[in-house]
């Protein structure tokens, strides 16, 4: 398994997500949601997953912090149900039927789920493990070292540790009810200090 062996779908939904995740987050930002698509699609070579919509687990992957940013924040709505809208109005653009437009809300929104049966939503299951390893640092040892080193060099954590537990507690504080306070009082700020991760991101001081 290597970084070379995934590459984005080409096609106009992809491209424009990427875009407007490239144009939103900061640095640390825009590469956990990369991080996070790779590690979806290695998750599924190694569970052997079938059917997967690899271009609705890619657009979903690097949209599904966007209600972090204050542009696409909800005064109401849970920052994954925020930035799962965005992602509906991308790909009606992008000319998805409604349906599908509606999976990758589903799939943005269940990332924040404890867990995700792959017998009901395989690209959720996909992204909620994958945004587990790079959030909370659950099982790493699943992938191959040498593929989180490669993609590690390539998308470096940066400062996501500090980002992140910022924006969900703030998330957490103005919205109680929503995921955002469960991740918090699950510990998030000490899992992000102490990722396995950061251990072997060598981009880190």
């Amino acid at each position: 398994m290597r970084l070379q062996d995934f590459d984005p779908p080409r096609t106009p939904a992809s491209r424009a997500a990427v875009e407007l995740a490239a144009a939103s987050h900061t640095p640390a930002l825009l590469h956990h949601v990369v991080r996070s698509w790779l590690w979806a699609e290695a998750f599924a070579l190694v569970e052997d997953r079938r059917g997967v919509d690899h271009e609705l687990l890619y657009v979903s992957a690097v949209l599904h912090d966007l209600g972090l940013v204050p542009a696409y924040d909800n005064v109401s709505l849970s920052y994954e149900e925020a930035g799962g809208h965005v992602a509906v109005a991308l790909t009606a653009g992008a000319g998805w039927p409604a349906e599908r437009r509606r999976r990758a809300l589903e799939v943005i929104v269940r990332h924040n789920w404890p867990s995700v049966d792959p017998g009901l939503d395989v690209e959720g299951h996909l992204l909620e493990v994958a945004t587990s390893l790079d959030i909370s640092g659950a099982r790493p040892d699943l992938l191959p070292r040498e593929f989180l080193l490669e993609v590690l060099e390539a998308y470096p954590r940066l400062t996501l540790a500090d980002e992140f537990t910022a924006g969900v507690t703030e998330q957490a504080r103005r919205k109680p009810t929503t995921a955002a306070r469960r991740i918090v009082e699950g510990g998030v700020a000490q899992k992000l200090a102490h990722h396995p991760l950061e251990r072997l991101d060598r981009s880190r001081p």
